[in-house]
C-alpha cells in the first residue's frame, strides 16, 4: 500500500502478486492453487478499481459444480477469450490467466486444450 502511495507501482504490483500466492488454501504448486491464485488476483484488482467488493460470480459456481480442471478446460476451449482472460492481459498479469495455468500443468490437460491455450496467449501477444 505504501509503495502504491509513493508511486512505486512496480513494487506494489510485485507485492500484490506475492500476496496472491499466499491466499489459496490449496497446496502451492498444484493446479488448484494456481486457479485460486488467479481468481484472488482478478477479484482483488477489480475490487480496487471499482471500489466495491467484486467476485467472479460465474467462475466460482462453475468450479463448485465441476471443479477447477473442467472449468479451465471449458473456458480455454470456448470460441472466444473469457472476460477474465482479457482483464488479466490488460492488467499485465498474463501468467495468471487460466491458459497460462494450463501450460504450467501440462500433465493435467490433453493436447487440444494445451494447443488452444497456447494459441490464445499468442493471439494476445504473449509468448509462453
Amino acid at each position: 500500500m505504501n509503495a502504491r502511495k509513493n508511486g512505486q507501482l512496480d513494487v506494489a504490483h510485485a507485492a500484490e502478486l506475492r500476496l496472491f500466492d499466499t491466499l489459496p488454501s490449496a497446496t502451492p504448486g498444484t493446479l488448484e492453487h494456481d486457479v485460486w491464485r488467479s481468481i484472488h488476483a482478478l477479484e482483488d484488482t477489480l475490487t480496487k478499481e471499482r471500489e466495491k467488493t467484486t467476485r467472479l460470480n460465474r467462475t466460482r459456481p462453475k468450479i463448485a459444480k465441476v471443479g477447477e480442471l473442467e472449468t479451465i478446460k471449458a473456458l480455454i476451449l470456448s470460441p472466444k477469450p473469457s472476460e477474465g482472460f482479457s482483464m488479466l492481459i490488460e492488467r499485465k498479469m498474463a501468467e495468471l490467466t487460466f491458459e497460462a495455468v494450463a501450460l504450467r500443468h501440462r500433465e493435467r490437460f490433453d493436447a487440444v486444450v494445451l494447443d488452444a491455450a497456447l494459441a490464445r496467449l499468442r493471439d494476445a501477444g504473449i509468448t509462453a
